[in-house]
């Protein structure tokens, strides 16, 4: 399948608690939209005919009829089915709406509905992180070459997605990669989420300066007070920053010790990530305690950034070394550092979930 040259084009749409977002691609180009709609998250009829609505207008403005639609919606969900019972920020499909089954009866076409983690991950897969890696790796010299990834993104929530060897690993409940799940390291008892999204950026920003959480500044305002930009408490914001990191960097730890590939960070927080990614870093590459005493390295693997040149060096490089086959005078390449990159979104989150849902449509047609 080659998406970036498919003349086929897909309806998408990344829905989130406030509005839709549809667009025509076509060759994983956008060709139309985006087209903006009210998400309408209380009243089911009204967000219903905002998405028919969405996609009648794309449909109008094509130049030749689309093969599917394919788009992001939040969970929770039975993906495969196209059943939505988001009863979070879109409480109108509280309960179970089949939403998929209605548009398939729509417009005729085949529907595939994914989540929006999932997706970025997969357009990262394909089109953007990944291939990066493997071709500066490539042109460095190194053997070595990656085909699983790890995606989060940070905003709003802490999302995941998972691809192995270029296939989008839903999971058997449509529920893989739900790292916003995993125990938060400085929460007690809470999960991740909490310390690695908006809110906890605010949170720790406002406990630093004693101060209620509704009059913080927002995470933007705080990224420019670390960079010392707009006034404000400097040392509080790259504390917000840093301890963000360390809450996610103990996620993709857990998530990689599984996985094992590179992870790739999105959402509206990756700006921020100069004043998150050491910590992080520094968080992956640390040690975990054995009862008997002592520690022992939290990964088998060394974690490096790849925004930071350095660090990007040594990944590129590894440690390649010939040596001998026992019994032959012949010998063979080898690089025993095992290591995982963690770098920032490629292509930009809206853009790689937009790839992500139009190559997933090809993918599943072609099938």
């Amino acid at each position: 399948m080659n998406w970036n040259t498919d003349n086929r084009i897909v309806l998408t749409l990344d829905a989130g608690g406030t509005n839709f977002a549809f667009s025509a691609i076509q060759g994983g180009q956008q060709i139309v939209g985006p087209v903006i709609l009210p998400a309408e998250p209380t009243d089911l009829e009204l967000s219903l005919s905002n998405i028919i609505q969405g996609l009648e207008c794309l449909a109008t403005e094509i130049p030749a009829q689309a093969v599917a639609i394919s788009f992001a919606f939040p969970g929770p969900a039975d993906y495969p089915c196209g059943i939505i019972d988001n009863a979070g920020n879109l409480p109108a499909y509280s309960g179970g709406v089949a939403l998929g089954p209605l548009l398939a009866d729509h417009f005729g076409l085949p529907v595939f509905v994914n989540n929006d983690g999932d997706l970025f991950a997969y357009g990262e897969a394909i089109a953007g992180f990944l291939p990066k890696v493997n071709r500066m790796l490539e042109a460095a010299g190194s053997p070595k070459r990656y085909h699983n990834l790890f995606a989060v993104t940070l905003g709003t929530g802490f999302g995941g997605g998972i691809v192995r060897n270029g296939e989008l690993f839903l999971g058997d409940n449509s529920a893989a990669g739900e790292i916003w799940l995993l125990r938060n390291k400085l929460g007690n008892d809470a999960f991740a989420e909490e310390g690695a999204s908006i809110r906890a950026v605010k949170r720790v920003y406002a406990q630093a300066l004693g101060i209620d959480f509704e009059s913080a500044p927002s995470p933007q305002e705080i990224c420019e007070i670390a960079k010392g930009e707009v006034p404000g408490n400097a040392a509080a914001a790259r504390l917000a920053f840093a301890t963000l990191g360390e809450v996610v960097g103990d996620a993709l730890a857990n998530a990689l010790t599984l996985l094992d590939g590179l992870a790739v960070i999105g959402g509206g927080l990756a700006g921020a990530a100069p004043f998150f990614m050491p910590r992080l870093i520094e968080e992956m590459n640390g040690t975990i305690a054995k009862y008997s005493g002592g520690r022992i390295s939290r990964l088998a693997q060394k974690v490096f950034s790849l925004e930071d040149p350095v660090q990007l060096e040594q990944f590129l490089k590894g440690d390649v070394r010939e040596i001998r086959v026992p019994r032959s005078l012949s010998t063979v390449s080898y690089d025993p550092l095992k290591r995982i990159g963690v770098g920032i979104s490629e292509l930009g989150t809206t853009e790689a979930v937009g790839i992500g849902a139009y190559a997933y449509a090809l993918q599943q047609l072609d099938r």
